[in-house]
């Protein structure tokens, strides 16, 4: 999928309803201020960086591998700042943001739970982590046999998995939480959107969030 095609999904109906389900979560755990900076890790396209750019007074920096979706991002959004980057080895100091979030980015990557330690090394403030949620019922439509369709080669989780994940780094007030948990984005699905409550760890995209110690 080519970066535009890949945009373009977010903008359908279903897309952006799951866009903005993703994004809000997130954005809830983290509760960047203004005057601050915000990390977005694998930012590809930079559809979740671009929202969080609207932010009052907040810079944000989308960071990915792929320098293609990199100039896309660049194109769409001159307001932020986008650099080429590893997720398992961010080019930057420890502590320097102080907000760091991935959106189902790091569960692309070769070593995931490296790729969470890099997270917080470079947070002095909270981060959050979403990721594909191996209890979910999008997993079951489409993480099973390897994956399908934009999910195919992608790592599922579970809840468990995640927390585990920062065992021994210098993190507290951890929690999970999730959302998505209809990922049809009917009127079911929405309505079930604002019904459950977040800390039920069933949705398609677990949240992973804490503050740098």
């Amino acid at each position: 999928m080519n970066a535009a095609d890949y945009d373009a999904w977010y903008d359908t109906p279903r897309g952006r309803w799951v866009g903005d389900a993703e994004c809000r979560i997130l954005l809830r755990a983290v509760e960047p201020r203004q005057g601050e900076s915000l990390l977005d890790v694998g930012c590809g396209t930079g559809w979740f960086t671009r929202r969080m750019a609207r932010l009052p007074g907040v810079q944000v920096t989308g960071l990915d591998i792929n320098a293609d979706w990199l100039a896309y991002a660049r194109e769409c959004d001159a307001a932020s700042n986008y650099i080429e980057g590893d997720a398992l080895a961010l080019p930057f100091a420890d502590s320097c943001f102080d907000g760091v979030v991935s959106i189902a980015a790091l569960c692309f990557t070769a070593d995931w739970r490296r790729a969470v330690g890099e997270v917080v090394r470079v947070s002095r403030g909270r981060f959050a982590i979403g990721m594909l949620n191996r209890r979910s019922l999008l997993w079951r439509e489409k993480g099973r046999n390897g994956g399908s369709g934009a999910y195919r080669g992608a790592c599922w989780v579970t809840p468990e998995e995640l927390r585990d994940s920062v065992a021994g780094l210098p993190v507290t007030d951890v929690r999970v939480s999730s959302a998505v948990f209809l990922p049809s984005g009917s009127l079911l699905a929405r309505a079930v959107e604002c019904l459950l409550p977040a800390h039920l760890a069933i949705g398609g995209l677990v949240v992973l969030s804490g503050r740098k110690r």
